[in-house]
């Protein structure tokens, strides 16, 4: 039984770190204890040992330190890659022999095809170009998006790339380069996930879940039939005339008889939340028509909104686009109504600046009154993730001036960013 508690504490104290670390830089969590634990854990303490290190060794250790946690985090190399595939394929080599002779044909078919997918989906994923921003492709991304005004705005240059930034881009200090649709740099895949590789992450995380959920499911049903023959009267769930020692501990003595099945189940189904709830945003923001850089932007926006620092004025519906600054993107469909600025003093935008629009600025004071170009519905924003050059079914000859903005409000959704 204790040998049972060490590795459910391990497995907890590692996933509890993992959540933690994923969740708690997340724009809807910002206001939670899992931010504030974030902040103490990856701020707060992190500063007190820098603290103490600087009166102990002049800084010397703690420099090493953060000089190799930059190295890991926020440089382009295979580490963490290797040690994801590590992760799965000792697991995998933990489990598969001793449940392999206990398993239908069937089964294992079933398991082969669990097993081999997410490592292909992971190469992919890796080897994808997630959407490199260059000069030769640079007037097709221009042309993908429509600058809605309010996140994204033209005339903006790259100080790094040396080009103007194309709607909904980001330039990647890991990758060095700008990344088109960028949501984030995952060290998982050693890359960046954006316009060209979005589809692979996206089903990657999906085959992750399917592989712990049926791991956790099938070690699962292999220890209770293992348990079940040596206490009959015992059952996955606790019986009514069973208290929760007897309980625990008969899955004490069923684990320690195959430890290697045991441990694995239960990092299984340990981890299946976090890369369920990892998914789960993933697909949620696909729904709102968003991605992960965005959303930390609309979150800003909104902060901005509540200081009074936000400020929109109409944008003519037949303005006259540069074709340097602002070309045309044909395929998109939703265009913008206004464009929403913000200042540091709470005044509205200089005049002299001579930003489009026409008429006074007002304050805009909540995300409702603002429109999210992007998010052209759910089916419509999952077919933009899979097909190159994905086309929601507008006429490619209707004037940019005439078509009717189809975005929706980025608060009418459900949880908007808080």
């Amino acid at each position: 039984m204790d040998a049972l508690k060490k590795v459910i504490l391990i497995i907890l104290a590692i996933s509890f770190m993992v959540f933690v670390t994923f969740f708690g830089r997340l724009p809807a969590l910002r206001k939670t204890p899992i931010a504030w634990l974030y902040r103490l854990i990856w701020i707060h303490f992190p500063n007190l040992v820098t603290s103490v290190d600087q009166k102990l060794t002049s800084g010397r250790v703690t420099g090493s330190l953060v000089w190799l946690f930059n190295r890991l985090m926020y440089d382009r190399h295979p580490t963490i890659v290797i040690f994801f595939i590590l992760i799965m394929t000792v697991s995998e080599y933990l489990y598969l022999p001793q449940i392999w002779p206990k398993i239908s044909l069937f089964t294992k078919s079933t398991v082969l095809v669990t097993v081999v997918v997410p490592y292909v989906l992971l190469y992919l994923a890796c080897a994808a170009d997630p959407g490199y921003i260059t000069r030769e492709n640079h007037a097709y991304h221009m042309s993908l998006y429509p600058y809605d005004h309010a996140l994204f705005h033209p005339g903006n240059e790259c100080r790094t790339c040396r080009f103007i930034k194309p709607p909904r881009s980001k330039h990647c200090d890991i990758c060095k380069r700008c990344i088109a649709r960028a949501d984030h740099h995952c060290v998982f895949i050693n890359s960046c996930v954006g316009y060209g590789n979005h589809h692979w992450f996206l089903l990657l995380l999906l085959s992750e879940c399917v592989l712990s959920t049926y791991g956790g499911v099938l070690g699962l049903f292999i220890l209770k039939a293992k348990i079940k023959a040596m206490y009959p009267m015992w059952s996955l769930w606790p019986p009514k005339e069973m208290d929760w020692n007897k309980y625990l501990g008969i899955w004490g003595v069923g684990l320690h008889g195959d430890i290697r099945v045991g441990a694995s189940t239960l990092l299984a189904i340990l981890i299946s939340p976090l890369i369920w709830g990892l998914t789960l945003y993933t697909i949620f923001l696909i729904y709102c028509g968003t991605t992960t850089n965005e959303s930390m932007k609309w979150t800003d926006l909104k902060e901005d909104m509540r200081d009074g620092y936000a400020f929109r004025r109409p944008l003519a519906p037949s303005r006259l686009l540069s074709k340097q600054w602002e070309p045309p993107t044909p395929r998109w469909p939703s265009s913008p109504e206004s464009i929403i600025m913000t200042t540091l003093d709470g005044q509205p935008p200089n005049i002299e600046k001579r930003f489009p629009g026409e008429g006074p600025w007002e304050h805009v004071w909540d995300l409702k009154d603002v429109e999210n170009i992007y998010d052209l519905g759910f089916w419509h924003n999952m077919g933009d993730l899979f097909v190159s050059n994905y086309e929601p079914g507008v006429e490619a000859s209707e004037p940019l001036a005439e078509r009717r903005p189809r975005g929706r409000s980025i608060s009418t959704k459900l949880g908007r960013p808080q």
